[in-house]
């Protein structure tokens, strides 16, 4: 759920997919085939450059639609536990929460990406996320719809800093987020475990339990991870962008699809989580 960044990317070297993929692509075109026409050489000739939709390479439109039918499937499990069975709406939060954790490790470790898998992740996303936005909403009414305007305009405005080149996910700037997130991940367990043994009895445990000069502690941890979200979103957009201009695979715009439906359930969590800890302080 907060994997953070394009997890399936990570470790996998496009560039060295696409020499390969070149390499054979060269050896079938000094084969023989047979003697040709003049005519058909001169057609061969003529014929326009091939795109990388025709050499199964792949582009900005592959990503952008798989990204949509993933968030598509995203919302489709989400109608579930707020339309169809509102009654059964923490179970199906809970279900929704471990299978999409569990999904996202597979998906995260495959060497090459599965459909199939990827959107059954999407699909217990989707649970969670509605099971969630359910069980809050009741409690503060107006946070669900609150929170996805917040995920839409993070997303437009760290795609518009990056198409601008004002923010990059520089080596440098990677080995922060990568530190940071470690000791985000080890705050979100201990806190989840001082929950679990009672120790603090809190919808959210320490988040809302202790304030630092009057502001509650999720709330700045919050804007934390937002920001971490953020600079995942970049982190994305980077890996995206160099495997169009490498001609990764195209079956990768899974990865890349996937990648973002990590980030922006990640993104969406911490938004409405900081907004019921404000609406429950007021």
């Amino acid at each position: 759920m907060a994997l953070g960044g394009n997890p399936v990317f990570n470790g996998k070297n496009f560039n060295s997919q696409v020499r390969g993929g070149r390499m054979n692509q060269g050896s079938l075109a000094t084969q023989p085939h047979g003697q040709m026409t003049p005519e058909q050489l001169q057609e061969l000739y003529t014929a326009p450059s091939a795109g990388p939709a025709q050499t199964g390479r792949m582009t900005y439109d592959d990503v952008i639609m798989k990204t949509l039918a993933c968030l598509a499937v995203v919302l489709v499990g989400a109608a579930i536990p707020m339309l169809v069975l509102p009654g059964a709406a923490a179970p199906l939060m809970i279900v929704g929460a471990l299978g999409g954790f569990v999904l996202g490790l597979v998906n995260s470790f495959k060497r090459e990406p599965a459909p199939a898998l990827i959107l059954a992740y999407a699909a217990l996303e989707g649970l969670f996320l509605g099971g969630l936005t359910l069980v809050l909403d009741n409690m503060f009414p107006g946070i669900g719809l609150q929170a996805v305007l917040g995920t839409l305009s993070v997303f437009a405005v760290t795609l518009v800093l990056f198409k601008s080149g004002k923010v990059r996910a520089t080596p440098k700037a990677m080995r922060f987020f990568m530190i940071a997130m470690i000791g985000y991940a080890v705050f979100s367990l201990v806190n989840v475990g001082l929950m679990i043994f009672g120790a603090t009895d809190t919808m959210f445990g320490v988040r809302d339990s202790v304030t630092i000069m009057g502001i509650p502690l999720g709330v700045l941890i919050g804007l934390f991870a937002v920001g971490l979200a953020a600079f995942s979103l970049i982190m994305d957009f980077t890996s995206i962008e160099q495997g169009v201009q490498a001609g990764a695979p195209v079956r990768y715009s899974w990865t890349a699809a996937f990648g973002l439906t990590v980030t922006l359930v990640w993104l969406y969590v911490e938004i409405i989580r900081i907004l019921a800890i404000l609406r429950g302080d007021d």
